[in-house]
This record gives C-alpha cells, sequence and structure tokens, in this order.
C-alpha cells in the first residue's frame, strides 16, 4: 500500500529542522514497523524533500537573506540577529552549518533517491519534479557557498569524503539534468491520483494535465534564473541558453511556484513565523530598517501596510545601528516587519518571473515587451501582498527610458521590492548579481543619503566597504571532510557575482 504523508508532520519536521535537524524524524527507520529506504516510494520521498527545502529557504536563509537586502535590521533592544547584521558569520555559526547540513542530509538525499525509484519505475512526472527541485535545491547551496559537493554526493559508503565542485561546472550539470527530464514522457497519469496529493507546489492543479504543465513553467523559468545568473561570469553561454529558450517558444512560470498549505498552529506555520516569531523569546528581534522604509516613504508606496502594518512614514532602525538608540530615541517607534503564520514560500513567485522576463526581453530581444512583461510584474508584486495599486502609483513606478542600465535598475528595484519576507534570500542574491539596488557612498543619516539604496552597517566586521556576499564554509563539513576548501571571508563573492 503507498503511503501519503500527512502535510501537518511534514511541516512539523520542516520547522525542527530550522534548529536541529530532522532527517531521521522523515526517514524510514530500521525497526520491525518500518522498512527500509529501499522500500521508499517517490510518493513519499518528495513531499519530505520539499518540506526540507521550504523550512530553509523560506525560514533562517530568508532572515539572513532579507538582512542583508536591508528590508529589516536588528532591534536596538534585543540581541538574537546581531552577527548577522554586523556582518560576522563564523563557520561554526547555526546559521551556516544548519542549511547545509538540511539541504544535504534531508533535501537533495531524498530528491537524489526519488530520481533513483522514478527511473526505476519509469515514472517520469516524479522525475521531473524531483529534478526539478533538486537543481533549485542545489543552485541556492551553490549561491550561497560558491562550491559544495556534487558529482561525488551521495555516494556513501564507496565516498566518504566528496570533492567540492566550482559552481558553473554544477549550474551547467543542473541544466542538463533539467533537460534529460523534460525530454521524457512525463505527461503519463500513473501515479497521479497520490503525486497531486503528495505535490505540495502545484498539486492543487485542476488536473493532472495542468500540475505536470506548471512543473515544466517551473523548469523553464528555473533555468532562465541561472542563466541571467551567469550573465556577469559567463555572458556568452547565458545568452546563447536564453535564446535557445525564447526559440523553442518556452513558456514560463504564470503562477508562482510556492509551499502554501501552512496553518497558524505551532510546528505548523510559515517557517519564518515560526523561528522569529513564535518560537524565540520576543517577537520584536526585526524591525523595519530605513534602507527599505525610506524607498516606501518617497514613493508613498502603500505596501508599508502589508509589509510592516502602518502607513508611510515608517518608523524604522537604520541598518545595523543597534547600540545606537540613546542617539536615537525613536528607535523605541520603530514597527516589526510583518510575517503572517500561513504566508507561502515562494520559490520562484508569479511576480519574479515576470520581472526576470522582462530583464531578458531588455537584454537581449531590443526591448520589445519588456515594458508590459514589467507591468505584470509590478502588478504581481502588489497582489501578493492583496494590494491593487492605485494610477498614481503605476505613474511614479512607470517604466523608465533611456539606457539598459536605467532600465535593470527598475526592474531589480522593483523585483527587490516584491521579495520581503519569505523570499528575502533572492534579493540578497540579486543585488549581489546586478548591483542593484546601489550601495550608497554614505550612511541612511547623512542628509545626502538617496532613499532605498543599500548602506554598510556601523558595526560591521569585515573592513569597511566589505559587503557580504557569501557563506563561508560550514565547520560541520570541514570537521568531517578534509576536501573542503580553504575558508574565504564571507565578502569573497560567488563565481556569478558582479
Amino acid at each position: 500500500m503507498k503511503k501519503i504523508l500527512n502535510i501537518n508532520n511534514l511541516i512539523i519536521c520542516s520547522l525542527l529542522l530550522l534548529s536541529t535537524g530532522c532527517k531521521k524524524t522523515l526517514d524510514i527507520n530500521e525497526s520491525p514497523n518500518n522498512p527500509g529506504l529501499e522500500s521508499a516510494t517517490a510518493e513519499v520521498l518528495f513531499p519530505s524533500a520539499v518540506m526540507s527545502t521550504a523550512g530553509r529557504v523560506g525560514g533562517d536563509l530568508s532572515i539572513v537573506g532579507g538582512l542583508w537586502a536591508q528590508f529589516y535590521t536588528q532591534n536596538n533592544n534585543s540581541s538574537q540577529f546581531r552577527n548577522v547584521d554586523i556582518y560576522n558569520l563564523a563557520s561554526t555559526s547555526t546559521f551556516v552549518n544548519g542549511p547545509y547540513t538540511e539541504l544535504f542530509s534531508g533535501a537533495l538525499f531524498d530528491y537524489q533517491l526519488g530520481i533513483t525509484k522514478s527511473i526505476e519505475k519509469q515514472n517520469w512526472s516524479y522525475n521531473l519534479m524531483n529534478t526539478v527541485m533538486k537543481a533549485y535545491t542545489f543552485e541556492i547551496l551553490v549561491d550561497l557557498y560558491d562550491k559544495v559537493p556534487y558529482t561525488e554526493a551521495f555516494q556513501s559508503p564507496a565516498i566518504l569524503q566528496p570533492k567540492f565542485d566550482d559552481g558553473y561546472t554544477i549550474y551547467t550539470s543542473l541544466i542538463k539534468e533539467i533537460d534529460a527530464a523534460l525530454a521524457k514522457d512525463y505527461t503519463s497519469v500513473e501515479f497521479s491520483s497520490d503525486q497531486m496529493r503528495t505535490d505540495f507546489i502545484f498539486g492543487s492543479s485542476s488536473t493532472f494535465a495542468d500540475e505536470m504543465e506548471n512543473w515544466h513553467k517551473f523548469a523553464n523559468t528555473l533555468k532562465l534564473k541561472m542563466y541571467l545568473r551567469m550573465v556577469n561570469a559567463k555572458p556568452a553561454e547565458a545568452e546563447a541558453g536564453i535564446r535557445a529558450l525564447y526559440a523553442s517558444n518556452a513558456e514560463f512560470l504564470d503562477l508562482s511556484a510556492a509551499v502554501s498549505n501552512f496553518t497558524d498552529v505551532p510546528n505548523r506555520s510559515n517557517p519564518f513565523y515560526e523561528y522569529n516569531f513564535r518560537r524565540l523569546n520576543t517577537p520584536d528581534n526585526l524591525k523595519a530598517s530605513v534602507t527599505f522604509t525610506s524607498w516606501l516613504n518617497k514613493n508613498n508606496d502603500p505596501r508599508s501596510v502589508a509589509y510592516f502594518g502602518v502607513a508611510n512614514p515608517v518608523p524604522s532602525i537604520n541598518q545595523g545601528d543597534y547600540l545606537g538608540g540613546s542617539a536615537h530615541p525613536e528607535y523605541n517607534k520603530a514597527v516589526n516587519i510583518i510575517v503572517n503564520a500561513t504566508d507561502p514560500v515562494n520559490f520562484i513567485s508569479v511576480a519574479e518571473s515576470y520581472f526576470m522576463q522582462a530583464e531578458v526581453l531588455e537584454r537581449y530581444f531590443g526591448g520589445a515587451g519588456a515594458e508590459a512583461m514589467y507591468n505584470d510584474g509590478v502588478a504581481a508584486a502588489f497582489a501578493q501582498v492583496g494590494i491593487t495599486p492605485s494610477a498614481t502609483i503605476l505613474a511614479t513606478y512607470a517604466y523608465p527610458t533611456g539606457s539598459f542600465e536605467t532600465k535593470l535598475e527598475a526592474i531589480i528595484t522593483q523585483k527587490w521590492a516584491s521579495l520581503v519576507g519569505s523570499h528575502g534570500l533572492e534579493a540578497f542574491f540579486e543585488q549581489n548579481r546586478t548591483g542593484y539596488p546601489k550601495t550608497s557612498p554614505v550612511f541612511s543619516t547623512d542628509p545626502t543619503y538617496i532613499p532605498g539604496q543599500i548602506v554598510f552597517t556601523p558595526n560591521a566586521v569585515t573592513g569597511v566597504g566589505n559587503f557580504p556576499r557569501r557563506y563561508v564554509f560550514p565547520n560541520d563539513e570541514r570537521s568531517r571532510n578534509t576536501n573542503t576548501p580553504a575558508e574565504v571571508p564571507v565578502y569573497t563573492k560567488v563565481w556569478w557575482g558582479k
């Protein structure tokens, strides 16, 4: 009999992953009542892996990403995220070790086993789903750590100390894996009833055919994102890959690839909410950052209410200035970032998909259709927080004329403003790729500060101007794998960085 995992159990474990890791809780352990891993099916493995990815990407990684993208900052009256806000993430930090360990031993282990099982059964729909999510999760790890085990990963006991592969090699290999999965007959209806119940991303589609069409779009959109990541380091390959997608009339996401099954119950909530609001001793660790709120205020953007619960101007703290409370008594009135227990964890949001397509049309196709796609992105970004933008705000955010860089800045800035909350990690990555929002030559207390520009935090430990660009290699890996590369500073760019 096939086993269908309960969404509540998976959400519970995804939140436990944030602090302790619970891979073996999801595994089928050796006991008289539970068969071994060899008996696991793709139906069992896939939702477990998805919740593992969502628990990290939408939890502690989004908290760090949002701090470094400067949506919010450390409260001056608490200390939970001070080290993150001053770029002091050591190799022993739980923020560094936790995601690495869980995404490998939890998500990726299950995706890889799911791929093996789906090939054995020639169940090509699960093969595509596992392959896409494996690629997405590997991309996150590469974008954070730059180099990770890939070609020798998941080969225990034959290989206990896998070598680290460079990010470019991993990217190109993952794209080939996606293409191979897309080439299979993944539209087969075999196992479709169980599949739609265990697919927490697109399983609510009206039909199995719609579900698989959405997975095809997710695959294409993920490839598009990976090629865009490559534009600085491998411009010719990035362009060739993107042009090939468009020549094949590839369809991209027109709905969000997201987990949205969370409920307002302990251990079953959105992982950002569970980690920062429900589990900590205070809900007030993360306060609105002047970097972001100054931009919202400048544009009279109504999303301030959705993001922070108040209309402009939003009471805020200058990024990283948690020791400056005595000089800024107004910090005590700063408001919390709003994250709801039932918020989805987006892997790629529909707004992000539209903004990527707008950039591509400007970069490679003379701008034809770019403005319309940008406008769709703006509308989708407002819609995801339940707001219909007024004619005034649409005029404020009208697509600019001028150079490519002027247009790119508008696209990426709007994308940045859409990634608040459980998608904050992507904002950090995109700022590293494009340089937008721009970094400010002065701190946000300076009269010449331009609203929305990224500032260098006053208590940073990296040396003036050395913004974080990556995670350092985790000590947990170094302690058991002699192939772990030499440690580099957190401000060392990853292979695709601008």
